[in-house]
This record gives C-alpha cells, structure tokens and sequence, in this order.
C-alpha cells in the first residue's frame, strides 16, 4: 500500500504503480535481452523469477518494518486530539470501489444521501481485511450500487471466458500484431527484417512485447488475449480513482465504472489482439498520477511513475501522447502553482528574520524542472531503444514517409481541422438510425464544400477512404460510442461552466481536468485524419472522459428535497439501461467474437474462429500449407503485399517439433534490407495477387493459386 498520508483510493494507486513497474520492466527486459540476442524462454523465465524474488523481499522487509514492535500501523486509529479540525459542511469522500477489484477502499455510505461518510478508512492489511472492507461495502450499498457493482463485475467475468476461449483473430493482428511476435522468436532478437508489410517494423512495438512474454513462456497464442483484458480491468479501475480524485464518492465511481464498461469499443476490445486498451490504459495511469500531483508536492515514486507511463504510451501508440502532453503540462503547472504557495505563505520567526514573506523558493521551481527532467529521461529509458532502431533504418524517428503521411493530418488550416473534426465526431456518434447518419454527413458534406474544403481529401483523409462510413454495427474496429460519449461531453460542459454542482470541495481540478480531456480531443481531431475505424483510436479518450460522465450522472440522480425526481434523473436512468443492453448485446452478438449465434466461441473451431473476418480463407491456407510441407520444403519464402495475412503461415507451417519455420519475404519495402533471393528458397505462399506472385516464381516452378492463397513448387517437388 503507498505510505502517503491521505492518498485516494490507496488501493487502486497501488494497482497503478504496480502496474507501470510490471510495464516498464517487461519493455526493458525485451529489449535487454533482444540486444543479447537472448529472446528464448529460459532467459524470459529467469527474468521473471527475478522479479518476483526482488518483490517478495521488498514487500516482506516492509511488512516488518510496518509489525515492528513500537511502531505504529497504518490500521492505527488516528487520536481524536491529534486530528486536524474538519468542516461540518457536508463533503465528498473520494473513496469507493467498482466490481473489478478496487473494493477495499471504501466506507459505509449515509442514510441520507446514498454518499461516503468522512470516517478515516483504515489501510486493509492481508488477505482476510480485505475480503472484511469488501464484504462490508457490499453490505453498506444501496440496490442500485449493487446493482452498478455486479452488472460490471458480470460482464468483466464474461470477457475473461471469451478472452480464454476465442481465438485470436483481429485483422491487424494477423497482418502485422502477431507476426512481429514470432519474427523476434525465430530471430531470437529485435532487428528489423525484409518485409512488404511495414507495419511489421515501424509501428510502436510496446503491445507486442507483452505478448512477446506470453508467447515465449505459454509457447502458443492461447492467453494472448489476456492482455487486453487486463488493460481493460485497469482502465476501470484507474477511471474510477480519476472520479475520487475530483470529489466523486462511491456512486459516482461506480457509475464511471458502468458507463465504461459498458461501452462496446471496451467490451469487445477486452477479448482482442488489438492495442487500444492497452494504450488507453497507460495513459489514464499517468491521469491518475497528474491528479494526485494536484494538491501536494510530487515524490520520486510519482514522478518514475509519471516518465513509465509517458514511456509505455509513446512505445505502445504514438496516439495516446497527444493526451500525455497535455496532462504533464498540466502537472508541471500544478507543481509551480504550490511552489508558488510555498511562496506567498506566511513566513514564521525562525524561517525570515524580522518577519515578512519567503522569497520565491528556488529550491522550489528546481524541484519541478528537475523532476520534469527525470520524467522525460524515465520515458526515454523505455521508448528509446526502438525509436534509435527505427531512426537508425529510416533517418526519421517516426520511420518511413509513407508512415508519416498516411495516418498524421497533411493540412492544418482552420477549415480542414474543423472538417475533419466534424467527420470523426460523426462517426464517434453513429447510430443505427440510417436516415439520421445520411442527414449529419450531407449537413457535413455540404458544408465544407461551402467553405472550400473537398470533404474527401487526401491530405485530411486515411488512404483511399470516403466518407461516410456506418459505425453503429458492434465490431472491434470501428464501433461508435455514442452514450458513452454524449454523456462525457455534457460531464465535461457543466464541469468547465458549473463544476461547483458536481463537485463543490474539488471545483478547481475538476474545471482543470475537462480543460485537458477536451484539449486532447480537440489535438486529435487537428493531428489524426478521419478514418472509417478511427474510434478505436479515440479509445484513450474515452477512458480519460468517461470520469465526467460519472461525476455528472452522480449529481443528477441526488435525490431532490422530498424525494422529487426531475426529468433529467428518469432520462439518466434510461440512458444506464440503454448502456447496459449495448454493452450486453455487443458482448452477446459482438464481432469477430461472441457468445451466441453464428461464430460463437463455443460452437466454432479453432481454426473457423481465427478466420470469422474472412472464412472463405480458412481452407485456402491449410491446403497451401499442407502442400508445401508434403514436399519437404524448408526455406519458404513469402510473397505478400502490405495488408496480407502472414500470421497463418507462421502457425501452419511450424516445424514438427513446434520450432518456428524458416519464412523469409521475396519483397521487401526496407531500403537497407533486400529481399532473399526466389531461387534460394524450396517452396514459395503467396497471398492477394496472383500476378504479383507469378513474377517472383522462378521460371519452370509449378504455380496453384486458389482464390486469396497460392503456393509455388520447383520441379520434382
């Protein structure tokens, strides 16, 4: 548990921390390890045993300093005349706990108002005070908390068995995801390869080191989806510290925890291969950590805790940066800000002589550069070994230009940015109503024509995409969220016009907070081009919102002087019974994963549940496969274009005894790293073009082709 007096939510801060130190050891030991060329599964399991060893130590020695007799506990009540004198005007306590672990810290609620009271919390030690703290919230809440608290807990409980028995089958992962993961098992390190897919190396790596661990210590993909489940369990948990943190009591952050764990972008993201949950958690743990850095003075382990999640961010998706900056600035400014009430404090007899003021604490202001110093220093630690491999391979550390320019906006006039702006806030708010999104994208459409701006262009647009495109449908890539995100845009209205009706005692850091969540909104929509499956990317937004929505809802559903309920409470409630049906049906019926219907995790195999985005492939790659290891080849070579799927090979033609296969690309989009030659290898799998196949196959090879696959034979084979 963190040893700060008066930390919110103790529990939920020592998740984070814990957390960030598993992330930022798990990169580095990727990278220490890949520049040994010593990526195998007895160097990843001795690094782990490590680990834990050095944690079990440290949190024994502090178990003892914390038993040793004479010393006092955490649990140790304060005395009455030792503690600070408090205002009777009723107060938020941000404590409380959501379904998905943080129970522990919370307290009994009033009968009034359904609100923690202000009685201190004693720190839970061992497993039996924290099953008595959990036992015991359970007990103090209301029907509706419980009921917030066990639709939550449901529906994380689901996931986890859709996320055990699907198979991965993400698209990107099958183009780019996964096959980076076995490319570093067969090489046994991290240098760039010959590949038509660059994505494969110049995308940020840090969600396929994670699997990189798994993949190694498991030998199969069969818990790869763990990850994103995981990282979807600590975006609800830190989401909900977020909401104490601006004064929210155990409703509140509970609701925050209802609303995003309903939210279908997160629940079907928490049973993928993909990345955004992954990203969206590290950067709500360093929003977690800016707040607390709020009211008091920064600590070392903050600010290491602040440099890993701006690391693991900038290491996992370049994206969730556009919302670290702002909230770093915000903590740099928050730090000055108490520098400067150090300042402006009366001084005492002993401190200046004569009386007066300080004068402006240097040691102060060096305090808050040296730590913003350390943070960036601990960011580039773990982000820095990749970006040098990709400088060092492209001359850019945002790799090649076509990466450059495909995904960052091209033009940054006003007009574009607010089209494109109006584009993506299109999509993001999708609905089934077809004739209410066929009316917002003629209003769009229209509208910048009238403004001189092509509401296709290029320069503002992903690729060869046109605008508009449905996002209502529950899939992975491109689902909308509008519930979730009208409810976070009206939090975050009255949180910058009224917050003192959300949350009197924490006005100011509320009021800062949605600054910054609408400043990254806002940075998103001028840096990022529309794209059909651009929700997903907004999904780190979503999380930093979504505590705004909590808050708000919190403050309409108060019961009114007499038990009154207002029109906004009934539409409240309706709208958390929509939620919850949107969260259930995409978890039920949600693609390419489900519960029930055709492709449901129980009723389809293996094989069938990797390729449900495209089953007509399923029987192609095995017959290619199966074609190419009945003539003994060994050295295979690949022909593909950028977005192909390789990752069946990899798991198709394995060695018999489980080794990686000897696949080696006949193109290559590196400059410095060729292609191998056609006639070096014994057999050649092809995907997507035939023709672009027929040119690599060497003269007098026998080439089939069945639809997407093909595969090529030399003479005699």
């Amino acid at each position: 548990m963190p040893r700060e007096a008066g930390a919110v939510a103790p529990l939920r801060l020592a998740v984070v921390r814990a957390v960030l130190l598993s992330g930022a050891y798990a990169v580095l030991v990727v990278e220490v390890l890949g520049a040994s060329h010593a990526l195998t599964r007895g160097a990843f399991t001795v690094a782990w045993l490590l680990l834990l060893v050095t944690a079990a130590v440290a949190a024994a020695l502090r178990w003892r300093r914390a038993t040793r007799p004479g010393q006092p506990s955490a649990a140790t009540p304060v005395p009455v005349s030792a503690a600070p004198a408090v205002s009777t005007a009723p107060q938020p306590v941000p404590v409380g706990a959501v379904a998905s672990g943080g129970g522990a810290d919370v307290s009994a609620p009033t009968a009034e108002r359904g609100e923690p009271d202000s009685t201190p919390i004693r720190a839970a030690r061992g497993f039996a005070d924290l099953r008595a703290a959990a036992v015991d919230a359970w007990r103090t809440a209301r029907p509706g908390e419980r009921l917030l608290a066990g639709t939550v807990g449901g529906l994380l409980l689901l996931e986890l068995l859709v996320a055990l028995l699907a198979e991965p089958n993400n698209f990107d992962s099958q183009t780019y995801h996964l096959p980076k993961v076995e490319h570093w098992v067969a090489q046994g390190d991290l240098d760039f390869w010959p590949t038509a897919i660059h994505r494969q190396v110049t995308i940020p790596p840090g969600a396929e080191y994670l699997l990189l661990h798994l993949r190694l210590l498991t030998g199969g993909d069969h818990l790869h989806n763990l990850v994103q489940w995981a990282a979807g369990v600590v975006c609800l948990l830190v989401a909900a510290r977020i909401t104490a943190q601006l004064g929210g009591g155990r409703r509140a952050q509970l609701l925050t925890a209802f609303v995003l764990a309903t939210t279908p972008m997160v629940v079907l993201q928490a049973t993928s291969t993909q990345t955004d949950l992954i990203c969206a958690a590290w950067v709500a743990c360093a929003a977690t950590l800016t707040l607390d850095g709020l009211r008091r003075r920064t600590g070392w382990g903050t600010l290491l805790g602040l440099g890993a999640a701006t690391g693991l961010t900038a290491v996992t998706k370049t994206s969730g940066l556009i919302a670290v900056g702002p909230l770093l600035v915000l903590w740099g400014l928050a730090q000055l800000r108490l520098a400067w009430a150090d300042r402006s404090a009366p001084a005492g007899p002993s401190s200046v002589p004569g009386g007066g003021r300080r004068a402006w604490p240097v040691g102060g202001l060096a305090r808050t550069v040296g730590g913003s110093v350390l943070i960036l220093v601990v960011a580039a630690v773990v982000v820095g070994p990749f970006l040098a491999r990709v400088t060092a391979e492209f001359g850019h550390p945002l790799g090649p230009p076509r990466l450059r320019e495909s995904i960052p906006m091209e033009r940054h006039d006003p007009a574009s940015v607010v089209v494109n702006a109006l584009r993506i806030g299109h999509t993001a708010f999708d609905t089934p109503l077809a004739p209410l999104r066929r009316a917002g994208a003629e209003v769009i459409i229209r509208g910048a024509e009238a403004i001189g701006v092509d509401p296709q262009d290029r320069a503002i647009t992903f690729g060869r995409e046109l605008f508009p495109e449905p996002a209502w449908y529950p899939d992975e890539d491109r689902v909308a969220f509008p519930l979730a995100g009208a409810l976070a845009l009206i939090g975050a209205v009255i949180a910058l016009a009224r917050p003192r009706r959300i949350t009197p005692e924490r006005a100011g850091s509320l009021r800062a907070y949605a600054v910054v969540v609408l400043t990254a909104v806002l940075l998103h929509t001028a840096m990022i081009k529309w794209q059909p499956w651009g929700n997903r990317l907004l999904l780190y937004a979503v999380v930093l919102a979504t505590p705004l929505a909590g808050l708000w809802l919190d403050a309409v559903l108060r019961n009114r002087p007499g038990g009154r309920r207002t029109v906004a409470t009934v539409a409240a409630v309706t709208v958390l019974a929509t939620s919850a049906l949107a969260g259930v049906l995409a978890l039920s019926y949600g693609f390419p994963r489900r519960l029930v219907g055709a492709g449901s995790v129980f009723t389809t195999s293996d094989w069938d549940t990797r390729f449900l985005r495209r089953p007509q492939w399923a029987d192609e790659f095995r017959w290619a496969a199966t074609a190419v290891q009945d003539s003994g080849a060994r050295r295979i070579g690949l022909v593909q274009q950028n977005d192909n799927w390789e990752y069946p090979w990899w798991l198709l033609l394995r060695q018999p005894d489980g080794g990686s296969p000897d696949l080696v690309a006949l193109q290559s989009v590196l400059p410095e790293r060729p292609p191998a030659d056609p006639s070096s290898v014994d057999a050649i799998v092809c995907t997507g073009n035939q023709a672009a196949c027929a040119k690599l196959v060497p003269a007098g090879w026998r080439l089939e082709f069945r639809g997407y696959v093909g595969y090529a034979l030399p003479p005699g084979r």
